[in-house]
C-alpha cells in the first residue's frame, strides 16, 4: 500500500482540496476518517467549490445523506453523496438506510465516521483518508492508495 500525506493550513483548504481530487476521485467510495472538528465537513465544502456543488455543503449529521448535484467540473462529476454516519447504532441502521443502493448507484460518495460500514466495503472502491489534527493547528490527511 502507498501512502500519500498532506500538512496544510486551513487557509490552505481549497488548494489542498483540489489536489487531492486528482487522487480520491478513481475511488467510488471515499471514507473521511477523523476526530470530532478536526474539518470532515470543511473539506467535504471545499471539494464541492472545486466540484460546482448547486448548494453550499452543509454537514448531514441529522439527515445523515446529502446529494448534491454538480455544475461542470475538469473531473466530470455531475452528482456527489456526501454522508455522516455518527448518529448511526449499528450496520443494520445502515442497512436499513439502503446504503447498498447508494454504492451501486456508481455515484461518488463522501463519508465521515465510515468506519461502522467499513465491512461492507470493497477494496478497489474505497479510499480511507484520514485527518489529523497537529499541534500547530495544520492538518494532515493521509491516503492509503
Amino acid at each position: 500500500m502507498e501512502h500519500l500525506e498532506y500538512i496544510f493550513g486551513i487557509d490552505q483548504l481549497p488548494d489542498i482540496s483540489k489536489q487531492l481530487l486528482t487522487n480520491i476521485l478513481p475511488y467510488q467510495i471515499i471514507g473521511l476518517q477523523a476526530e470530532m472538528g478536526v474539518g470532515k465537513t470543511s473539506l467535504v465544502r471545499a471539494i464541492g467549490k472545486h466540484l460546482g456543488f448547486e448548494s453550499e455543503a452543509g454537514s448531514p449529521t441529522f439527515s445523515i445523506i446529502n446529494e448534491y448535484h454538480c455544475k461542470s467540473n475538469p473531473w466530470s462529476i455531475e452528482k456527489l453523496y456526501h454522508m455522516d454516519l455518527y448518529r448511526l447504532k449499528n450496520l443494520e441502521e445502515a442497512l436499513n438506510l439502503g446504503i447498498h443502493d447508494y454504492f451501486d448507484s456508481g455515484i461518488h460518495c463522501i463519508i465521515e465516521w465510515p468506519e461502522l460500514i467499513e465491512p461492507l466495503l470493497l477494496a478497489e472502491n474505497y479510499l480511507p483518508v484520514q485527518i489529523q489534527l497537529m499541534e500547530n493547528q495544520q492538518r494532515k490527511i493521509i491516503l492509503t492508495l
